[in-house]
């Protein structure tokens, strides 16, 4: 049957067979259900709310003078629902050092392009850990080795996405946890033993201080796995006394 149409066309649409069932009338016992949350998922037509919560992360690196404030800001999700969600949404770095403006700023630029289009964004620390500094890296408090100062950033947006739930660290077991606090103590004990037959004060006292500056006996070099100089030879084997990883399995 021909259809005259009288007004302009300003728009048209192919018409499947699937569409037609789908849009069947709503039978009366189903549109007495409950109404549901509306579910809203990052992307790029999301717009930015007028406030934004986020957290403030302090870099203080060897190889920069002045400090690094690296600013993340969230945006919440289907708030007061049973899916509300906290997602990064745009990242601010700010220093007083301005020779690397440049980059910083187009650095901060791209991770927010990123956060705003949406998805699993969590790939991006793995990429900015990767990055090596060819003058070389550096160990931060606690002894954790950073290959660069873009890698530490990465560790802070990892550290932000812990906070937020978006990234879980892998839950170590009790026995795990056991056997390190064992074989630390033990490390220690042979160390203090060691440092006995010595029997001099000022050794004593250097190596209380090594101790507490990074949290681990003094000599344990570079854990391959976690990045943390926590490992010691122990019965012919190295092992990790932060993450319990072994070269002898």
């Amino acid at each position: 049957m021909a259809i005259k149409i009288d007004k302009k066309i300003t728009g048209y649409n192919v018409v499947k067979p699937e569409d037609k069932v789908a849009a069947t009338p709503v039978t009366a016992a189903a549109s007495k259900e409950a109404p549901t949350a509306e579910v809203i998922q990052m992307h790029e037509s999301v717009e930015r709310p007028e406030t934004l919560v986020g957290s403030t992360f302090k870099i203080k690196s060897p190889l920069f003078e002045h400090a690094l404030y690296v600013t993340i800001n969230d945006i919440v999700l289907n708030a007061g629902t049973k899916h509300e969600l906290r997602r990064p949404f745009e990242i601010f770095i700010n220093s007083k050092n301005m020779d690397h403006f440049q980059w910083i700023v187009a650095l901060t630029r791209i991770l927010s392009a990123v956060f705003r289009k949406g998805g699993d964004v969590t790939f991006i620390v793995e990429e900015l850990k990767a990055v090596f500094d060819p003058r070389g890296g550096y160990f931060k408090a606690g002894g954790i080795y950073m290959p660069s100062i873009v890698a530490e950033i990465g560790g802070v947006i990892e550290q932000h996405m812990k906070n937020i739930g978006l990234i879980h660290d892998p839950e170590m077991d009790d026995a795990t946890r056991k056997l390190i606090a064992e074989k630390r103590a033990a490390y220690e004990q042979a160390g203090a033993k060691k440092n006995s037959d010595v029997s001099k004060a000022a050794s004593a006292a250097t190596t209380s201080s090594d101790t507490e500056s990074s949290g681990f006996p003094p000599g344990a070099t570079l854990c391959a796995k976690c990045n943390t100089q926590a490992l010691v030879l122990m019965d012919g084997c190295q092992t990790c006394l932060n993450c319990g990883y072994s070269k002898c399995g």
